[in-house]
């Protein structure tokens, strides 16, 4: 049976027997013949002896530390009897790009809202001399209050219309598109 031995410089040599290996070191050492004899010697010996022991193996992945030395036993008696997942490479990201100023409302396209949606519906009404109500447009299109005020504040600037929201005194908030 092969006989292990360690020194203080962490320097591991294989003997064909105990006897070749107590005849072969002169210096002081530690042997050690199989997985259970290596976790009982390296139960007392520190982490970053282990560490060094580990990292000094040709052909394993260095590490910082261990769960236990029970673990790193088991580790630096087989290297290599539990392949490591290699590393994924890390994916580039994209340098900051400083921000952009803000954009400038578009301009009304010449082909306007598409045909018959709701939004040309109620550009039609806005177009009007006198534009719509807000009670007009809820009836024609079945929407609530604050549905149409949200649309004139949002989706009619979106599509680069200026609204202009007025109410006359004892009359209803009405709606009109300035030209």
């Amino acid at each position: 049976m092969t006989t292990f031995t360690i020194d203080n410089d962490n320097n591991i040599t294989a003997h064909g027997t105990p006897e070749e290996a107590a005849a072969a070191t002169a210096t002081p050492f530690e042997s050690f013949s199989s997985q259970r004899e290596l976790a009982g010697l390296a139960a007392g010996w520190p982490a970053e002896r282990l560490i060094a022991i580990w990292n000094g193996l040709p052909g394993v992945e260095p590490v910082k530390t261990f769960k236990s030395a029970k673990t790193a036993a088991s580790r630096i008696w087989e290297p290599r009897a539990r392949p490591r997942k290699p590393r994924r490479p890390r994916k580039a990201t994209a340098a900051k790009k400083e921000p952009k100023g803000k954009k400038a409302v578009k301009a009304q396209e010449t082909a306007g809202p598409r045909e018959g949606s709701k939004t040309a519906q109620v550009v039609a009404m806005l177009q009007r001399k006198n534009g719509a109500t807000l009670a007009e447009i809820m009836d024609k299109l079945g929407w609530l209050r604050h549905t149409v005020r949200g649309f004139m504040a949002g989706a009619m600037k979106k599509a680069g219309y200026t609204v202009e929201s007025f109410k006359p005194e004892g009359g209803e908030r009405t709606y009109r598109i300035n030209k």
